[in-house]
């Protein structure tokens, strides 16, 4: 994952530097019914992200709902996608709010929809506010414990 933000006219907020996918998403069920070929998949929140994981290779994006902004099962998603081994482009779509996206980046999050537009610079300043995290994250960020104990 890169760490600069680049966003084009009505495309997504994206922390990667290799190029958007363009294939339309697919439903999870339509994924795992009939449609397996498809290279970008929607999770609705509450389903179950486990079902993609031999699929990982495959698939170029996974969006992930965010249907309100207090419904964190998308964070669950996100990092279980990115433990799996999952190295696509993963998406937060949906009531995304600009306070969120350090918490979602560090669950593995590079891409970003919000149903409200987003400053970048907003953003930026957001995610650059904390130099340190005390827990271990999918972004492979040091934790300042072990910075201070090794």
């Amino acid at each position: 994952m890169a760490d600069e933000l680049t966003a084009g006219g009505g495309e997504a907020l994206r922390f990667r530097t290799d190029e958007a996918p363009e294939e339309p998403v697919v439903t999870l069920d339509a994924f795992l019914a009939s449609q397996s070929d498809a290279s970008a998949v929607r999770l609705e929140a509450g389903e179950d992200a486990r079902k993609l994981i031999p699929h990982l290779g495959t698939i170029a994006l996974i969006e992930v709902d965010f249907p309100r902004f207090r419904d964190g099962r998308g964070y669950s998603a996100g990092r279980i996608l990115r433990e799996a081994g999952y190295e696509g482009e993963l998406r937060a779509a949906g009531d995304v709010l600009v306070d969120q996206i350090d918490f979602m980046r560090r669950c593995g999050f590079d891409s970003f929809a919000p149903d409200a537009p987003i400053d970048p610079a907003t953003m930026q300043a957001s995610i650059e506010r904390y130099a340190f995290h005390y827990q271990s994250d999918a972004i492979g960020s040091v934790p300042v414990w072990k910075l201070r104990h090794g």
